[in-house]
């Protein structure tokens, strides 16, 4: 895709979409979805291109099996960073999505540059609208809102640092930012608010924090070791664990990689269990009931074609989140090249995935311990790299 294209076709897209159709969220269910529009994975590699050509998506999952494309915000967002930089507050009023680098030219090639920002999305407005842009800690990256939605937690690569950021209707704001050492890459709240997990790309680990006396504070000395590469993070509903999905040494390099299950409903939170689910575990969804995971998992998509770990698609993989502390693979349905974000509907039957080089929008549905390929894509106007509705 052109650099420029991206604004032409999502301008025609939004004007068929929602000619007649004002905008209203009452009885709907919404995902958000980040569009790059300036890394580009091409045969030769990966390249970069020009800052601009970025955007925001509202896919509207009312009817499940058929998602549409409601609106198309422009706003900087990156691929760079895990498919878990953006999230819409519990009450569906808000979005919230980092922009974790922008490019800067450098002769005739474009380099990625740490950025600082987070949009604050107003999705009651007709139509949706940024009303705010806030400044964080440096790459942000994964984010993370409370089930109760007063608080987002935002995980900074380049600052080795999670942003608090207190909400309170639509007012957004920074009021801490707590050090855990080094680069940080998503962040998961427990249920209850008091316990949040941090995943620590570089170092293969998962921190804790812990909320008390009105802060939030990190304890180096509970990190568990999940594996290298990790940026998938999510916590079951009940808060009894947290799985991590982990990318490996180098993404697409033919090695399997894995999930890792964290025992988290306890004093001192511990690894009980891995799976192994194919090569780069991208990022990971839980079903509302708890009971399984679905993974995005690149295998060899990312890599140039001429390698010898390259292959045309990538994989949407179920596990089984057992109650004694196990996990269980199930099985796995073909995606498109460089899945990204990955999200249950609200009824947990239906998993959406983001294929980044297909530009387009994957359904699957849940069968029994089976996830199976309904066939049905969603074109998009840019290229999907993050995907998240309500927490």
């Amino acid at each position: 895709m052109r650099a420029g294209s991206f604004w032409s076709a999502s301008l025609v897209s939004v004007a068929l979409l929602l000619a007649g159709d004002a905008w209203a969220t009452g009885g709907r269910s919404f995902l958000l979805v980040g569009l790059d529009g300036k890394t580009f994975f091409r045969p030769e590699g990966s390249v970069n291109g020009p800052n601009g050509s970025d955007g925001l998506g509202v896919i509207d999952i009312s009817e499940p099996a058929r998602p549409r494309l409601a609106h198309v915000l422009r706003l900087d967002t990156s691929v760079y960073g895990p498919p878990t930089n953006l999230q819409i507050t519990p009450d569906g009023r808000l979005g919230l999505v980092t922009s974790p680098v922008t490019m800067r030219q450098e002769g005739e090639n474009w380099w990625a540059q740490p950025d600082d920002r987070l949009h604050v999305i107003d999705l009651v407005a007709e139509p949706p609208a940024v009303i705010e842009t806030i400044r964080v800690g440096r790459q942000p990256s994964g984010l993370a809102i409370s089930r109760v939605g007063d608080v987002a937690l935002v995980a900074n690569r380049e600052s080795r640092s999670v942003s608090v950021v207190r909400i309170r209707g639509r007012s957004v704001q920074v009021v801490a930012e707590v050090d855990v050492g080094t680069e940080a890459a998503a962040v998961a709240i427990a249920p209850d608010g008091r316990r949040a997990y941090v995943a620590k790309n570089k170092a293969g680990t998962v921190g804790v924090m812990t909320y008390a006396d009105g802060q939030w504070r990190h304890d180096p000395g509970l990190d568990m070791p999940v594996g290298p590469g990790t940026y998938g993070l999510e916590v079951t509903p009940d808060g009894a664990f947290a799985l991590s999905g982990n990318t490996g040494p180098t993404p697409s390099d033919g090695h399997a990689d894995s999930v890792t299950l964290i025992r988290a409903g306890t004093a001192r939170p511990v690894v009980v269990d891995h799976v192994g689910v194919g090569d780069t575990a991208e990022t990971l969804a839980i079903s509302p009931d708890g009971r399984r995971a679905a993974i995005a998992v690149v295998k060899g998509s990312a890599a140039p074609h001429a390698s010898p770990a390259y292959t045309p698609e990538s994989a949407a993989v179920l596990v089984a989140i057992l109650p004694e502390g196990r996990l269980r693979y199930l099985g796995e349905a073909p995606a498109g090249a460089v899945v990204q974000g990955i999200a249950f509907d609200p009824s947990g039957e239906y998993v959406y995935i983001g294929n980044y080089a297909d530009r387009n929008l994957g359904v699957y549905r849940i069968v029994g311990d089976a996830i199976q390929d309904t066939g049905f894509r969603l074109p998009l106007p840019g290229q999907p790299s993050s995907l998240r509705g309500r927490p």
